[in-house]
């Protein structure tokens, strides 16, 4: 899973100044895009789909 996507919210400048995610069909990674070797955070797809509609919702 290498195919990291960035916000379009990241920032003036170089862009980074947000997170990063890469998707898979099971799960969802999330990591720091001014320090991409660091661990990044996983969850399962169904629990960040969760969290992102209640992002909206708010």
């Amino acid at each position: 899973m290498e195919n990291w996507r960035r916000s379009s919210y990241s920032g003036e400048g170089d862009g980074n100044n947000c997170v990063e995610i890469a998707t898979t069909p099971t799960r969802t990674v999330v990591r720091d895009s001014k320090a991409p070797a660091r661990a990044p955070l996983t969850f399962q797809a169904p629990a960040f789909a969760r969290f992102l509609v209640g992002l909206k919702e708010s």
